[in-house]
């Protein structure tokens, strides 16, 4: 793999992930004129055309003039005729588009599926994927078979195929290929009705952080939502984990205490900050010592709760910020001996947790 062609994937990847996750107001005429056209391709005349605000009010906005009995519900999307054609003529020219692979430089499909298609998928599902799990989530919405075709990492893979391969498909493969990279590139979720097609808009803010070396990212903002509809709806994240608005907003000790969820809790004190925690919850430090495995940091281990004790560390590699993070490990309350309760975390004895030349 080339210098070239590394950067050739890399902005390919940002092309798709801007578009995947863009903020920008929708462009309507260019999502209507593909989806009529996905419709024609399965015999069908264009829908009537609904849009939502967000996900969330997708459905329960559809006039009862557009609908011929009672609304559909979107957990049961795979279900709905027109969506399984469309799944159907999308697995035929994925089809058709592996047919042509054989022609494809190895190294090519590797860089597209390595660095293109695995990253934009781990990044739309933490985001907008988890946005949309949780907008239904309340009438047992769940991933769906339709759910794979909302991911542009699929089209955003062969979209990759085509560019750095010198276009090997065939004009009528490129062409339908084209019709769903329109979509997707054009307006929020969609879900295909017999009466109706329902699309969301874009969201109006979508606030994101590097969080890997291959470009992947995950929805994060410390100073409000991360994720936010123009009907209002949003959602906060810490770090790529979904969180309720006192975490990023109002974090305190009393709400960290009465949350049963770890994760939560893990966020709430990260913003807190895990000294200052500490230090207003009034724990006990049981003991300290020196880091062996990270030379020049200090490893100090407080009582937490009963039969638990935390581990405040500092990590051994530098963030992108430059500074070292200070974090908390949970660990057993039956030790007292910090080098053996980092050691613990790894699985090591203290003896063999001394020898390390670093951790990371």
């Amino acid at each position: 793999m080339t210098v070239t062609a590394r950067r050739e994937a890399a902005r390919i990847r940002a092309e798709w992930l801007d578009a995947a996750l863009s903020a920008e107001p929708t462009d309507r005429p260019t999502a209507e004129a593909a989806i009529s056209r996905l419709y024609r391709l399965i015999g069908l005349p264009p829908p009537r055309f609904h849009w939502a605000a967000s996900p969330v009010t997708a459905m329960e906005t559809v006039p009862p003039g557009m609908r011929s009995r009672a609304a559909p519900r979107l957990r049961d999307v795979d279900e709905w005729p027109i969506a399984r054609m469309l799944r159907t003529a999308q697995a035929i020219l994925t089809m058709d588009l592996n047919s042509r692979l054989p022609w494809t430089p190895e190294a090519a499909e590797t860089l597209a599926r390595l660095e293109v298609r695995s990253p934009i998928a781990r990044s739309v599902r933490a985001s907008l994927g988890t946005a949309l799990l949780t907008a239904h989530s309340s009438s047992g919405f769940t991933r769906s078979a339709w759910n794979s075709v909302l991911n542009p990492e699929w089209t955003a893979y062969y979209d990759a195929l085509r560019r750095m391969s010198g276009n090997r498909f065939t004009a009528d493969q490129g062409a339908r290929l084209d019709l769903w990279a329109d979509v997707l590139r054009s307006c929020g979720p969609w879900w295909p009705h017999e009466n109706f097609c329902i699309v969301s808009e874009r969201p109006v803010a979508l606030h994101t952080e590097v969080s890997g070396d291959d470009g992947e990212t995950r929805p994060h903002r410390a100073d409000g939502p991360a994720l936010r509809y123009a009907d209002g709806w949003e959602m906060h994240f810490w770090h790529g984990t979904p969180v309720p608005a006192w975490v990023v907003d109002e974090p305190s000790v009393q709400r960290i205490e009465r949350e049963p969820n770890v994760e939560i809790r893990r966020c709430a004190i990260e913003n807190l900050g895990w000294a200052s925690y500490i230090d207003q919850a009034g724990l006990r430090l049981v003991a300290s010592a020196a880091d062996p495995g990270n030379p020049g940091s200090e490893l100090r281990l407080y009582d937490l709760r009963r039969e638990t004790r935390v581990l405040l560390a500092v990590n051994g590699s530098v963030e992108r910020d430059g500074r070292r993070r200070r974090y908390g490990l949970t660990v057993p309350g039956s030790l007292d001996d910090p080098i053996a309760a980092a050691a613990w975390t790894y699985g090591l004895s203290a003896a063999e947790y001394s020898l390390l030349a670093r951790r990371t």
